[in-house]
């Protein structure tokens, strides 16, 4: 278990404060982490000197068949080193040489390994070496490499990480969702956004719907909303001071895509907070807040955003013969919620480029199966606010808007590019967002908009955030509910039992996709089958 970084002394603060500027953001929670003192290695004149340290473990992302990104943070300026061998006890390791890590980046970086054999387990390690020469405590972790030939493929799905106020409790033992993911092994997690509630508070305590008290763990970044980079980076800093959260980082893979509290509930570029009633906020230009939303995600996830089509985040990761998975940005060129009723948008929720990067994917992919990261699902209704009824209809977060007739807004988007991949066989669409687990059908026959294939949509979340009732279906592409798991009340706690996470495994034998939708525990509380087309 990668261990937790302890509070900075005077000597380590004043060696960073002579560079410019502290590493440790003034939101992170390192009191939470426990400890105070630096580690020390003697150095040639025999004086000890301040070792660099690991501050909130490891992580990997964005696997490739020849290696993935590994990402660190450390409390001084220092370089990142990798080794990695095929055993545990690092025999015959291959090393790396990643960037140096200051203050620019908040203290983190990351490096892609390469060169590595496909469909191997990797065991990695990280060090730091400071400017001294004095080297870190190693942290470990695991990661495999995407495979070159067919075999049993398993991957996890989930999204929104300590929302509605509801934090790292430590009388539950943290957000233990996070080892139970961990536990099943999977080759890889896609975290479908919301890892962050930048405009969700944590107090000290909360009241659950059944009349229990939620203890939080609390932090100076998560008592107020964040409107400066540093509040941003600080949320990130805060999921890292959970024991299972970091376990998870350091042996499961990420494939990382942002959503909508990443920055503030509901965006979409160009709006302006003004007389809108969000408490907490100075900052009402969403573009600002955006800006720094991005720089911090890009900072603290074991993400490249040079590798993204756009440079930004939407991009496919080809996972082996019989998986890609098409990693959707929602946010970024998401038109203004209010129009969502507009019979001629064609850019809606992707932009149209996004839009036809998707389409000429899907219609190219050689893989067995397609997976769609879509972190807004695509029929459930999700209003966003009221808006005068002389003007028109709800302003609307999602896709849908509730009405059954023909694609309105950003469904105009989607029906392109569910009509144009109609005869591409074995797309599968994997969302969170509404915090509860479904499943739902699409079927042309009950749609409203019929020139589609029927295909699959599975829900899943929240994995530490309040939980949800299911809400109503919009039928303009025949969506049915064949099964939900959601509270009968609003934001119900994560101690009270509706915490989940998706899990899929493809089978290379029969070429079928297995998806079981688990509590935070890990039991499956539904399993369907797909078979190939």
């Amino acid at each position: 278990m990668p261990e937790t970084n302890p509070m900075l002394n005077r000597r380590t603060l004043l060696r960073a404060g002579a560079i410019g500027a502290l590493l440790i953001p003034a939101g992170s929670a390192l009191a939470a982490c426990g400890g105070s003192g630096s580690a020390t290695s003697p150095s040639s004149s025999g004086l000890a000197v301040p070792r660099p340290r690991l501050t909130h473990g490891i992580a990997s992302g964005d696997p490739r068949a020849d290696g993935a990104l590994i990402w660190a943070r450390s409390d001084t300026p220092a370089t990142m080193f990798v080794e990695t061998s095929a055993t545990e006890s690092f025999t015959n390791t291959k090393q790396f040489t990643g960037p140096m890590l200051t203050p620019a980046s908040d203290g983190t970086g990351r490096v892609r390994l390469t060169g590595l054999e496909p469909g191997q387990t990797v065991h990695y390690r990280v060090i730091l070496e400071g400017e001294s020469g004095a080297r870190s405590e190693p942290l470990t972790g695991v990661f495999t490499t995407v495979p070159a030939r067919p075999g049993t493929l398993r991957f996890a799905w989930s999204g929104d990480v300590v929302g509605q106020g509801w934090g790292i409790n430590e009388s539950m033992g943290g957000m233990a969702i996070f080892g139970a993911i961990a536990d099943l092994r999977p080759d890889f997690f896609l975290h479908s956004g919301d890892a962050i509630y930048a405009d969700g508070p944590v107090a000290e305590s909360q009241k659950q719907n059944n009349g229990g008290t939620y203890v939080n763990v609390t932090t100076d970044a998560k008592s107020h909303v964040a409107e400066t980079l540093d509040d941003f980076r600080g949320n990130y800093a805060y999921n890292l001071t959970d024991s299972h959260y970091r376990r998870f980082a350091a042996n499961v893979p990420q494939i990382v895509q942002w959503d909508d509290h990443e920055v503030v509930n509901n965006w979409f570029p160009g709006e302006s907070l003004a007389g809108q009633d969000r408490k907490g906020y100075t900052e009402t230009d969403v573009d600002t807040l955006a800006g720094f939303a991005a720089q911090a995600w890009q900072e603290w996830q074991p993400v490249q955003p040079s590798e993204a089509v756009d440079g930004r985040l939407y991009r496919k990761i080809a996972y082996g013969p019989d998986l890609d998975v098409f990693v959707l940005d929602m946010r970024s060129y998401k038109d203004p919620n209010p129009n969502a009723w507009s019979p001629n948008s064609p850019e809606g929720v992707l932009g149209a480029k996004q839009t036809q990067w998707l389409i000429n994917g899907l219609t190219t992919s050689s893989a067995t199966w397609k997976v769609v990261a879509n972190d807004l699902p695509l029929s459930i209704v999700v209003p966003d606010k009221a808006t005068d009824p002389v003007v028109g209809p709800k302003s609307m977060e999602g896709v849908a808007q509730g009405d059954n007739g023909q694609p309105l807004g950003r469904e105009i988007a989607f029906s392109r590019v569910l009509s144009q991949t109609k005869n591409v066989p074995n797309i599968v669409y994997l969302t969170a967002d509404v915090h509860y687990t479904a499943a739902i059908s699409y079927e042309p026959s009950r749609a409203g908009f019929t020139d589609f294939a029927p295909f699959w949509e599975f829900v899943s979340g929240p994995l530490n955030a309040g939980a949800f009732p299911e809400s109503p279906l919009d039928g303009t592409f025949g969506a049915r509910y064949e099964f939900v798991h959601a509270p009968t009340e609003a934001n119900v706690s994560p101690a009270e039992g509706f915490q989940h996470f998706g899990e899929v495994t493809i089978n290379p034998e029969d070429r079928t996709f297995t998806v079981n939708l688990r509590d935070a525990k890990g039991v499956s509380l539904y399993s369907k089958v797909l078979t190939a087309r």
